[in-house]
């Protein structure tokens, strides 16, 4: 685990009912990474739909770029135990991603996969109705490679790892299949309020 700009606690004042259990607030923007940072550049990017094995769209940057965009401020909440309230990001929500591939609901998994091979798994649940989105830029500019960029997964009511960074794929999964960190220990949810950090949380 890499991290950098990480300054020890802040005081959450009045906004502790926002803090969910053993989390504390920051003001600043931990950079966490399981590996090295990969260098994706736009010109290079494609984003796939997959259900299963099977390929059903896949976008370049101009064209991912070209969906419907949509702002969200969210709090967001990293399994190292900190907090940071009201970010805010623009993207592409998962439901309109889904209506430009022309499908559904294909099933109720799905796999998150990114360009340094890292993956996490979410139900779908937690992705559509608005709920998450692929992130292009936050606070106005455009993501920066240390936080995802060019685009990265945010599901921002789960602990941040399921928010992938460098995405480059969402695929429907059968089954709640384990991805990078949940092989290795993390909850296979990771509910912030619930504190499901680890397996047995």
């Amino acid at each position: 685990m890499v991290t950098r700009g990480f300054t020890g606690r802040n005081s959450a004042g009045d906004q502790l009912d926002r803090i969910p259990p053993g989390q504390h607030l920051v003001e600043h923007f931990p950079v966490l990474t399981a590996g090295p940072t990969p260098r994706v550049e736009t010109a290079d990017w494609k984003f796939t739909l997959k259900i299963g094995p099977r390929t059903i769209k896949v976008w370049n940057w101009n064209e991912f770029n070209a969906l419907p965009k949509t702002k969200m401020t969210r709090d967001i909440h990293c399994v190292t135990s900190w907090s940071k309230l009201n970010t805010a990001w623009e993207g592409v929500i998962v439901d309109d991603i889904l209506a430009d591939a022309g499908i559904e609901r294909p099933s109720d998994f799905v796999l998150a996969h990114s360009y340094d091979g890292y993956s996490t798994n979410v139900p779908l649940a937690d992705l559509a109705s608005g709920k998450a989105m692929v992130a292009l830029n936050y606070e106005g500019q455009p993501l920066a490679r240390d936080h995802g960029g060019p685009a990265r997964l945010l599901v921002p009511h789960l602990y941040f790892w399921k928010s992938a960074k460098w995405l480059n794929a969402l695929q429907f999964t059968e089954r709640d299949e384990a991805g990078f960190w949940e092989l290795r220990g993390y909850h296979i949810y990771g509910d912030p309020w619930r504190e499901q950090r680890y397996t047995d949380d």
